[in-house]
């Protein structure tokens, strides 16, 4: 497992969204980013998480954010997820998990005593030079949005 820290070069990726676009952190390059991996689409904390940054899309947008979230899930999940829920930002469909491994958001997780792997929720905030300026391990799905906004002011 990947254990970047803030300050750390964003490992490279790149994959397709929900409509098939190839997307690659060389497209975000003098942008800041908003890197944010879940677990699944139409979940009632993904689906928080993703409506969180929807509602507040605009206000991020003025801070000059760009938003790109990485599931595991399909291209045709994440169209259907978008479309449900207005989601005004592309999906990356990392259905091999290659993404989510570089980025050390892919491990080992306990529910009900069972252990397994799966996504780590986790948010990479990614500066205009490509560094990562902030890693949120504890995500506030309600308010992602809000989290992110109070942290990048301070």
């Amino acid at each position: 497992m990947t254990h970047l820290k803030e300050g750390d070069k964003a490992p490279d990726f790149k994959g397709l969204d929900q409509d098939g676009t190839e997307r690659s952190l060389a497209d975000y390059q003098g942008k800041k980013l908003i890197l944010f991996f879940y677990p699944k689409d139409n979940t009632p904390g993904c689906t928080a998480e993703a409506c969180s940054l929807r509602d507040h899309y605009s206000e991020l947008r003025e801070q000059g954010f760009e938003l790109l979230g990485v599931s595991p899930d399909s291209q045709k999940k994440h169209q259907n997820f978008i479309a449900k829920h207005d989601l005004p930002f592309p999906l990356l469909a990392d259905t091999e998990q290659e993404v989510l491994k570089a980025y050390g958001a892919w491990g080992e997780k306990k529910m009900y005593g069972k252990t397994y792997m799966g996504v780590l929720r986790s948010t990479f905030i990614i500066n205009e030079e490509g560094e990562i300026e902030k890693i949120f391990s504890k995500v506030k799905t309600k308010d992602h949005a809000g989290q992110i906004l109070e942290a990048m002011a301070s």
